[in-house]
């Protein structure tokens, strides 16, 4: 049979309104008594009941993570930063995977909001309007994390995705390379993948350079779509000579596919990406790549959290994070 509050007080000789005080961290309750408590909850193998105390304090202490795709090694990272700072606060996370797919994004935070969640993250994947329709139905508070929304209305902690492609071609052009080509991420994907394009694009005007539209393949930020990319750049007549991939994973992928041709990088292609996934330093050769700070980004986007949810102050609701060229052995001077 469960045991009930009622069930404790009767042990322990107290009443119902002193055990739910030692519950819940009441400290107008006596060592004495608080003791006497504690002791009959270990006899009996009470638990309260998390959602009775919701209840009653309008607080369920649990946080709501959204996260577009919990295979990619980016997310899991940024995820272990959230955690750490929750659990620093004491809150519980309820982490929900919506395969990125906005229907089940805009499902998934709708379920956690008729939950009683006392805030909610966003990670990752395009802020769009049926998103900003969604929040705005919510009374707890919002962060998205590596994501942003356009109006910038909603707080955020992200990098600069534009300056970061930017920082990545800039390192390929000053290598000798003027042929560049990008495996991109979908431009439906303000920003991220628009943002990446944007950058690279920026990156070949500063150096004067031409852009061209047959150097550019739209990729969905994952491994097979990186091989098929540079099936197409290797098919081309004139062949570029540096490949800028939006994500390590596409990198690693093109990688792939030029080693399959008999080709080495960087000896016949150099390949340079962003994120820094674990991946990026185990292939060979080591990926050189412009690095997000993952963890960092959860454990911002989480500790701004605690701070709306506790009303607290915030100075800059929309925090950037700053990135980090990391050379390693995937880029060499032409």
């Amino acid at each position: 049979m469960t045991v009930t509050i009622y069930d404790v007080a009767r042990e322990a000789g107290v009443s119902m309104a002193t055990v739910s005080r030692v519950v819940n961290n009441n400290p107008n309750v006596k060592p004495q008594t608080r003791k006497k408590v504690y002791e009959a909850i270990e006899r009996l193998g009470y638990r309260p009941n998390a959602v009775a105390r919701g209840l009653a304090s309008k607080k369920t202490t649990t946080v709501g993570v959204v996260i577009p795709d919990i295979s990619n090694s980016i997310f899991a990272e940024i995820a272990r930063g959230i955690e750490d700072i929750a659990n620093m606060y004491h809150y519980n996370i309820i982490l929900c995977n919506a395969d990125k797919k906005k229907e089940k994004e805009i499902r998934v935070i709708n379920t956690l909001l008729e939950k009683q969640v006392d805030g909610l993250l966003f990670m990752g994947g395009a802020v769009t309007e049926e998103h900003i329709q969604a929040f705005q139905t919510s009374s707890v508070p919002i962060v998205l994390c590596a994501t942003s929304d356009e109006q910038g209305v909603i707080p955020s902690v992200d990098i600069d995705h534009e300056s970061a492609a930017f920082d990545a071609v800039s390192t390929l052009i000053r290598h000798g390379h003027r042929e560049i080509a990008m495996i991109s991420g979908t431009l439906q994907d303000p920003a991220n993948g628009y943002a990446r394009f944007q950058g690279y694009k920026r990156a070949l005007e500063t150096a004067g350079i031409e852009y061209k539209e047959d150097l550019v393949r739209i990729g969905n930020y994952r491994y097979e779509s990186g091989v098929e990319a540079m099936k197409y750049f290797l098919g081309l007549k004139k062949k570029p000579t540096a490949i800028f991939s939006a994500t390590d994973e596409m990198a690693i992928g093109a990688i792939h596919s030029i080693q399959d041709e008999g080709l080495k990088v960087p000896d016949d292609f150099s390949i340079i990406s962003v994120d820094n996934i674990r991946m990026a330093s185990m292939v060979r050769p080591q990926l050189t790549t412009v690095a997000q700070p993952m963890y960092d980004l959860g454990a911002v986007a989480m500790r701004l959290l605690t701070k709306l949810m506790k009303k607290e102050p915030v100075d800059n609701p929309r925090v950037i994070l700053p990135h980090e060229t990391i050379l390693r052995l995937s880029v060499s001077q032409i």
